[in-house]
């Protein structure tokens, strides 16, 4: 069992060389997901933000907005550990490029995606909680993330209602 330790209230750390991630783990971060104001909290399993590899284990509530970005230079790849959630990646323009479809046991859905090009996407969470085990290359850079400017920004009034009827819009995809 590896000891997490309280970066922030919504960042957790694993040190060491060593890290396991388990119920116990999780259950600290739904805990902590409680008690976060942006409705997701995630623990990191690279030493620092300057590291090769970034690992996050990350826990998301449903109604948590992720404003559309994209990371020039970058990969990421999830693997749905518990929940089920629409990737929504999008042209520069905001149209619709595509929709992932992702969930943990779920016949109908894949339960990993990797996007190797530098697209806006958001997260269309369909589950009250979602976790995900999310890789990228590193190092972080303060800056580095390019956000969409058709969507509006997190903390913004217009924000929860973009969210939801985007949520709408692809639940008439389906």
């Amino acid at each position: 069992m590896t000891v997490l330790v309280e970066k922030s209230p919504d960042v957790f750390i694993a040190p060491g060389p060593i890290a396991s991630i388990g119920a116990a783990e999780i259950e600290l971060l739904k805990d902590a997901l409680a008690r976060s104001t942006k409705g997701r909290v995630r623990v990191n399993l690279h030493p620092d933000a300057a590291d090769t590899l970034h690992e996050m284990f990350i826990v998301l509530s449903r109604d948590s907005y992720i404003r559309p970005h994209r990371h020039a230079g970058k990969s990421e790849a999830f693997h749905v550990v518990y929940g089920e959630v629409d990737v929504v990646i999008f042209e520069d323009d905001g149209s619709l490029r595509e929709v992932v479809k992702l969930g943990e046991g779920m016949p109908d859905r894949a339960f990993y995606y990797r996007m190797s090009q530098p697209f806006f996407h958001t997260l269309n969470i369909r589950s009250e909680l979602l976790v995900v085990h999310e890789i990228t290359n590193g190092p972080f850079v303060q800056g580095g993330t390019e956000f969409a400017a058709f969507a509006p920004e997190e903390g913004a009034p217009t924000a929860d209602v973009w969210r939801r009827e985007l949520a709408a819009r692809l639940e008439a995809m389906s």
